[in-house]
């Protein structure tokens, strides 16, 4: 018995100074941030800000890495499957970490057993904006055009259940219009047809829509949140703009494989909380509209938890489901 408690404990101690040692040798090679999204968007500006400022501190190249395709579910099977070692990981967000679950019957991945939260980087406004080439220069303009013709007015989309479909078809629900959907890729490329005036409307983030709303190619017409975004201290909040009790909030983080060791998720987001607190990194995030976080994995994890529920209770009271 001596003996087995002995051996126990050598292989205790061994555990723990091959997982210190695995903290302290981490990062040893480069470190790939998987984007669900191609470039331009809210969540590939945030990988890319963070990739940045880790390849400068660690000495060890970080990259943002995108994959694109099916509302993400693309980008997060091969992060669930990456080994869990720290040097893949995901830059998550609502659409496929917090809406699939409740649009799709089935999936590659879970959402809570695939992953291991890291850090809560940003809570993320959105804005829904209009094609300079539709009549309605208002939230009370659009519904009266929908309204005259239903199901005329189309809008694009991440793509079929993504966060903007949802958010779109919650507020036509709430105001008792019909639109119609146009899925994209993902919300670089709605934006690009919605200026162009392909589609009439799409929901992107204040993040990705900013510089084109500066430069008059979109017209805001409300954000989703229940205050006004500093950023846009003109446009109206969806409530303002009447739709009472409307809020729709995107967010982004970081997470690793399941399994990946608790050392390595710690050094991470430490290194993580230390970048987004950087005064040049809260004063880039608040002029596009973000708001920095830096939560850590638990509270990241409580999040999570509660965004899966208040998504699936949505999806359901819209009926939306994609096979």
């Amino acid at each position: 018995m001596k003996r087995l408690l002995a051996a126990a404990a050598a292989a205790l101690v061994a555990g723990l100074a091959s997982l210190a040692h695995a903290q302290e040798a981490y990062p040893s090679k480069p470190i790939r941030i998987v984007v669900p999204y191609p470039p331009g968007g809210a969540s590939d500006v945030t990988a890319r800000l963070l990739a940045q400022k880790m390849t400068e501190s660690w000495g060890q190249q970080v990259l943002a890495d995108n994959r694109p395709g099916a509302n993400g579910i693309v980008a997060l099977e091969h992060v669930a499957r990456s080994p869990a070692d720290g040097y893949t990981l995901l830059m998550a967000n609502l659409g496929p970490n917090a809406i699939n679950p409740a649009v799709y019957a089935k999936l590659p991945y879970d959402a809570i057993k695939d992953f291991a939260p890291v850090t809560l980087t940003t809570l993320v406004p959105q804005v829904l904006v209009a094609s300079p080439a539709l009549e309605a220069k208002s939230i009370q303009d659009l519904v009266a055009l929908a309204r005259a013709n239903p199901g005329k007015i189309n809008y694009g989309t991440g793509g079929n259940g993504s966060a903007n479909h949802l958010a779109v078809e919650l507020m036509a629900a709430m105001t008792g219009i019909r639109l119609t959907a146009v899925p994209y890729k993902g919300d670089a490329q709605a934006m690009t047809d919605a200026m162009s005036g392909q589609v009439s409307l799409t929901l992107p983030t204040v993040v990705a829509a900013l510089p084109h709303i500066k430069s008059g190619k979109l017209r805001p017409l409300a954000v989703t949140t229940k205050q006004r975004v500093a950023s846009l201290p003109d446009v109206p909040t969806m409530e303002e703009a009447g739709v009472p009790g409307y809020e729709s909030v995107s967010w982004g983080g970081i997470m690793a494989p399941a399994g990946t060791p608790a050392p390595v998720v710690q050094k991470l987001h430490a290194e993580l909380a230390r970048i987004l607190r950087l005064p040049d990194i809260q004063e880039r995030m608040a002029g596009l509209g973000a708001t920095v976080v830096a939560a850590g994995p638990a509270e990241f994890a409580a999040f999570l938890q509660a965004e899966l529920r208040k998504w699936d209770g949505v999806a359901k009271r819209a009926a939306i489901k994609v096979e």
